[in-house]
């Protein structure tokens, strides 16, 4: 009689399909839930507003402001002279443009006035706060 059994053992096998179902599945959910914005890198939290409306199709002149009050225009950091200069830029005569401030919650009164305040002495008068 044999000291041992010579029987082969089934090989152990890690059936990898049910795996990759359920990543398809995961990648599919998270695509579907996942919110898209507009390319913003700013680490920016809007207030929350319940009577925001939607902005009109015209021109839109986006100035950023963050948490600690830096200014940005179109993702580049700007000085507030910079900004009023932008500005100045964007008020050509006839031009319909809309002053879009995009303030985290928690950014001083005081800098998203500035902004209002140098956008209306350029006779900007469409400004708007972007909300959640």
């Amino acid at each position: 009689m044999p000291l041992y059994n010579r029987r082969r053992r089934p090989s152990a096998t890690i059936n990898i399909v049910p795996l990759i179902d359920v990543l398809v599945v995961l990648i599919f959910f998270f695509l579907m839930v996942m919110r898209f914005q507009d390319a913003q890198s700013l680490d920016i939290t809007p207030p929350k507003m319940d009577s925001a409306g939607q902005a009109d199709s015209a021109q839109r002149f986006v100035v950023a402001i963050d948490k600690t009050g830096k200014y940005f225009i179109n993702d580049a950091p700007a000085t507030p002279a910079q900004l009023t200069a932008a500005l100045q830029a964007a008020a050509l005569p006839g031009a319909k443009v809309n002053v879009l401030i995009y303030a985290d919650q928690d950014t001083p009164l005081k800098d998203v006035t500035f902004v209002m305040d140098e956008s209306r002495k350029l006779k900007l008068d469409q400004v708007r706060l972007q909300t959640r």
